[in-house]
This record gives structure tokens, C-alpha cells and sequence, in this order.
């Protein structure tokens, strides 16, 4: 015996936001603050439905991508009028990791689309397979930027304007550092991997034009030869970030979860009323969301409404421990190990 049920838990944990009009309506400072900045009822408060974490995401990708244009920008024409190889390194990343925001941004519009006949568990893989993209877009700046580096190396070219070029490594750490919080944040906030590779990706752009920094210093101090070496040391800073983000994104792909991720789960399905032992609890990652089933025994008298009952809270409790979790099912087995019911919810 089986009861089947469709709670559409993706918005039961909704909120309203107007508590939070005293904070921003009172003055042009605190509307653009609300604009642009992650915010909750407090410290502690994730984003907890899809549809929320979604739009969330869309406009951290939106507000990054206007941030790196204008910097990517200003450091082409200082690149024309100076003829820096690692400013022109250090652009060409740039201008890379823009273009890989356009494929994020519909990543998480496709996430957002209702599963079909074809792709019963939605769509929402596709985060994830940006994020490699990402890393092969990475991986071609890389090889681009070792090969004018070299080239600089074997064949030294005059370089002028050095005043414009410091001023634009300057610049350019303080943009990227500014994208590369907001992104990093958000993406920890809603558990998206590929837009935490990508505030990374900015930290990486932010570094890199301090080397450009370094390289116009060497430049002044009479050693020719340093920009072309700075060009070379941001090659290695962006190889360490390429590892990096791969080693989460393929994590994901392979259905790997953070340590700690299913003991929280098993303990929050443990300490529900009615339960006796939990046997199973497997989660995942779906994107930017997550999901999970568990095995629990509960008394062999039980009815199959009071078991349905109990796994009612054992989903209410897993979710409380992970608030980005969805699709939780929870499956009840008595104490006497024949099956009683499976309660999919």
C-alpha cells in the first residue's frame, strides 16, 4: 500500500518582504543598497524557495557582468596606448569571464522551467554544466595569455603610458574584488557552485591586476622583462582557480555533497517525533538546490495515516537543517521490517 502526495513545498517556506520597506525607502542610499545587495531577515536566513534563489543568482550574474564590461573597457584602450602584456593578459581574462556570465544567466532561466516527459527531474543540471564551460573558457585564456607572455619574453616590446597601466591594475583589483564578494556571497547564500567559481574566477581578475601592478613597477625600476613575467605568474594564479572550480563543479556532477551535509540530515530525521532509527539518507545536488530521501522505522501498530503523519515531520525537520533542500522524500518501514508504507512527499 502507497499514498502519493504534492505538498508544492517549493513555496512553503515563502516570506514577506514588507518588513523590510522601513529599511530602504527612507533614503536614495538605501533603495540602491536593496538594489543590489543580498539581504535577509537576518544573519542566519538562507533563500529558501527555487523561484527566490533563481532571481537572486539572475541579478548577482546581471550586476557582475555590468561591473567587469566597465573595467574590461577602460583596460582595452590603456592596452592600445601602452602595449602591456600583462594588462593585455589581464583583459583578455576579463573579458573571457564576461562572456561566460550570458550562459550562467540562462542556466538559472532554464533551471527554472517545469520537468518534462524527457527530463523528469527538470532542468537544473544545467548550472552545472556552465560551470564547465566556464572552465574551458578559463583554460583557453590561459593558454592565450602563456603564449604573448613568452613571445614578450623572447621578443621584449617598449612599454609607455606606464602611469595609465598602474592606475588600471589599481583599478581593475578593486572592481573585480567588489564582483567577486557579491558573487561569492550569493552563491554560498542560494548553494550555487557555478556562481561561486565565478565570484572566484573575479577574485583570480582582482589578483592578476595587482601582478600587472608589480609588472609596470619592475618596468619603471628599468627591468623590461617584467611585465612579460607578470603575464606569466597571472597564468599560474588562474590555473590554481581553474583546479579549484573544477574540483567543485565535477563534485556536483558526480552527486558529491559537502562533509557534514548527510549526518545533519540523518540527525534531524532521527530526533523527529515517532521515529525510531533512521536506516537511509542520501542527498544531492540539482543545480543551486538539493534533495533527499530517508529510510525510517517507526512502531509496527502504527495506521498509515499516523505513519504518513510522521513523515509529514521528518520532511518539515530535514528541510529546517537545509533550507534549500527540495523534493524530500521519506520512505516508512515498521519495526517489525515489513514494508508499511512508502510516503513519497
Amino acid at each position: 500500500m502507497s499514498v502519493g502526495h504534492d505538498h508544492g513545498h517549493d513555496d512553503a517556506h515563502g516570506h514577506d518582504h514588507a518588513e523590510h520597506d522601513h529599511e530602504h525607502s527612507g533614503s536614495w542610499w538605501g533603495r540602491v543598497r536593496h538594489a543590489v545587495t543580498p539581504h535577509s531577515h537576518d544573519v542566519n536566513d538562507a533563500i529558501q524557495t527555487a523561484e527566490e534563489s533563481s532571481r537572486e543568482g539572475i541579478r548577482t550574474a546581471w550586476i557582475g557582468l555590468a561591473g567587469m564590461m566597465a573595467t574590461a573597457v577602460a583596460q582595452v584602450v590603456i592596452v592600445w596606448l601602452s602595449g602591456s602584456i600583462a594588462l593585455l593578459a589581464d583583459t583578455i581574462h576579463n573579458i573571457g569571464h564576461a562572456a561566460t556570465t550570458i550562459p550562467l544567466i540562462l542556466a538559472f532561466r532554464l533551471g527554472r522551467r517545469a520537468p518534462t516527459a524527457r527530463y523528469p527531474f527538470g532542468f537544473r543540471r544545467a548550472e552545472d554544466l556552465v560551470g564547465l564551460l566556464i572552465s574551458g573558457v578559463i583554460a583557453a585564456s590561459i593558454a592565450l595569455i602563456v603564449w604573448e607572455s613568452i613571445d614578450a619574453l623572447l621578443n621584449p616590446r617598449e612599454m609607455t603610458h606606464l602611469g595609465w597601466v598602474l592606475a588600471a591594475g589599481i583599478v581593475g583589483f578593486a572592481g573585480n574584488e567588489a564582483v567577486a564578494v557579491y558573487r561569492i556571497r550569493t552563491g554560498r547564500k542560494i548553494g550555487s557552485a557555478a556562481l561561486i567559481a565565478e565570484g572566484q574566477h573575479a577574485r583570480a581578475d582582482g589578483y592578476t591586476s595587482l601582478a600587472v601592478v608589480v609588472g609596470a613597477i619592475g618596468v619603471l625600476l628599468g627591468f623590461e622583462r617584467a611585465d612579460a613575467i607578470a603575464g606569466l605568474l597571472i597564468a599560474v594564479a588562474i590555473t590554481g582557480v581553474l583546479v579549484n572550480s573544477l574540483r567543485i563543479i565535477v563534485r556536483r556532477l558526480m552527486d558529491g555533497i559537502e562533509p557534514g551535509t548527510l549526518e545533519a540530515l540523518r540527525h534531524a530525521a532521527a530526533d523527529s517525533p515517532g521515529v525510531r532509527e533512521v536506516t537511509e539518507v542520501r542527498a544531492r545536488w540539482t543545480g543551486h538546490r538539493m534533495e533527499a530521501d530517508a529510510t525510517v522505522v517507526v512502531d509496527a501498530d502504527l495506521d498509515v495515516g499516523a505513519a504518513h503523519r510522521i513523515a509529514e515531520r521528518v520532511e518539515d525537520d530535514m528541510r529546517a537543517v537545509r533550507h534549500n533542500l527540495d523534493h524530500v522524500s521519506v520512505h516508512v518501514h515498521s519495526s517489525s521490517h515489513e514494508h508499511l508504507t512508502p510516503a513519497h512527499l
